[in-house]
């Protein structure tokens, strides 16, 4: 419903390779762990965000969007719904080409508003899941 499949094809296939994964830490329990290391397996370049600021999967972690020195391509989010709208207009805001919303995170004023900025947004989907299908 938040995305077509055109637009989960072209970000994972045109939209760049750095993607910065808000809520990546480096407990392997957590489905960002394992959703970063699939995004690393298929060409992506993984930026943790997470207060911590974590080393994760050989990456240097940052505490914040605005912390990154280098461009973002896709900013995927692994907080909760509440404070995902937050982060996708801190996407907006360092020049992110997309968003993507993982499972069950749900925003649609934040959806609006990033569409509305000119970015490509998928919401309530995974990478990881998405990715294999495009063969």
């Amino acid at each position: 419903m938040y995305a077509d499949t055109e637009t989960v094809r072209r970000i994972l296939t045109e939209t760049g390779d750095t993607w910065a994964v808000v809520g990546l830490s480096s407990n392997r329990d957590r489905a960002a762990w394992g959703v970063a290391r699939v995004l690393q397996r298929f060409g992506k370049r993984i930026v943790p965000v997470h207060p911590k600021a974590e080393t994760v999967h050989g990456e240097k972690g940052y505490a914040s969007l605005a912390e990154i020195p280098f461009p973002v391509d896709v900013v995927d989010v692994f907080v909760n719904s509440a404070l995902a709208g937050g982060v996708a207009d801190e996407a907006v805001a360092i020049g992110a080409k997309a968003v993507w919303f993982q499972l069950d995170v749900i925003d649609e004023a934040a959806y609006e508003r990033v569409r509305a900025a000119g970015l490509d947004m998928v919401m309530d989907r995974c990478p990881a899941i998405e990715i294999p299908k495009l063969g």
